[in-house]
């Protein structure tokens, strides 16, 4: 599908637009505004094919391929965790919703971000591990809680952090990895780390590697302070190369360069689950959580919220898709491809929803 004459008019619009609007203050927003923001995308449900016998787990990983129209998926296995299973987790479909690739089986035991970068590689962060607790007994092969780089076929290039996890307060990397970002400038790889909340030593931070592999920075500790975080859950770069982390229990998303200076911090884009940035500096937030997991947000709406990288203006707002649902529900991955069609990566209703311009066959 390409981008009809009014579409692209529309893009180019809403963009000049960004750029003439004043930046909002750093400060709490009002909901109202932002959820009656208009939404001008209809859902497609169903449209990618997955294997006969196979059907939908959860996912939160979702990413573009380097053609700019094929979709890199991370599933989990038809539920809500890969351990034990057989099937691969990581799927590529090409522009028609085809499965033209699969691969990870045995490898990833929660996959929870995904990232290609500017070679085309697939990044994939597993957030849990198949490492025992308690009483369980030891699985044939320890796994997860690491960030693997591998090939466009499926070849692991790379491995960052501990196999099976570094515990909370080994001082280690990772325990509960989110999400991963390589700078295409020159190949600095960027991981936020630490899914859960207020739990003792449990990380919440920013780390830097060069493009070996080798740690260069640490940044951030649990709090709501800048530069501060509580469930660093996803990550962005605008064309300036400034580094957008949803800092998703503070509600809110925050703004580095890439020495991990702190720049500025913004609220208008609701709780982010999941960011995604395009080439034309508009700025896409995933709001799964309002409402379900942090009780006084009731007034925020699940959906995306589709803005300016460069202002922080809200633009547009596409809505829960099920507006009934009380978990975690609405996208909480998110993907933008180079025609402007959005895929929204669901976790509670185990499903990959794409949104295309109204109009647009």
């Amino acid at each position: 599908m390409t981008l009809n004459r009014p579409m692209r008019a529309a893009l180019l619009a809403l963009t000049a637009a960004f750029f003439l609007e004043p930046a909002p203050a750093t400060a709490q927003v009002d909901h109202l505004g932002t959820n009656l923001r208009p939404n001008p995308f209809r859902t497609i449900e169903g449209w990618a094919k997955m294997p006969r016998g196979r059907t939908w787990g959860s996912t939160s990983a979702v990413d573009i391929d380097r053609d700019g129209l094929s979709v890199w998926v991370g599933e989990r296995c038809g539920g809500n965790e890969c351990r034990g299973s057989k099937v691969d987790p990581i799927l590529k479909f090409d522009a028609d919703g085809n499965l033209v690739k699969s691969f990870g089986a045995g490898m990833i035991a929660w996959p929870h971000g995904i990232h290609v970068d500017y070679q085309g590689n697939v990044w994939v962060v597993d957030g849990r591990s198949t490492r025992p607790t308690g009483n369980q007994p030891a699985p044939a092969e320890i796994y997860g809680m690491q960030v693997l780089k591998f090939s466009p076929e499926g070849e692991l290039l790379m491995s960052l952090g501990e196999k099976g996890g570094a515990p909370m307060g080994s001082g280690g990397f990772f325990w509960e990895p989110n999400d991963v970002l390589v700078s295409p400038n020159n190949g600095d790889i960027f991981v936020v780390e630490g899914h859960g909340n207020n739990v003792e030593r449990n990380p919440a931070r920013l780390l830097k590697f060069n493009k070996d592999g080798e740690l260069l920075k640490i940044y951030g500790e649990m709090g709501d302070g800048p530069g501060q975080f509580l469930q660093p859950h996803a990550l962005a770069m605008d064309s300036r190369g400034r580094l957008y982390v949803g800092d998703r229990g503070n509600n809110r998303v925050q703004i580095f360069d890439q020495d991990l200076n702190f720049i500025d911090m913004w609220y208008q884009f609701s709780r982010p689950s999941g960011l995604a940035i395009d080439s034309n500096d508009v700025l896409y937030s995933a709001d799964s959580e309002s409402g379900s997991f942090d009780a006084p947000r009731t007034g925020w709406l699940k959906g995306i919220r589709i803005g300016s990288a460069v202002t922080g203006e809200v633009q547009y707002f596409i809505p829960n898709p099920d507006p009934n649902c009380t978990g975690t529900c609405a996208a909480e991955g998110v993907a933008v491809d180079r025609n402007g069609v959005i895929y929204g990566a669901e976790v509670g209703p185990m499903k990959l929803q794409r949104y295309i311009w109204r109009g647009v066959d």
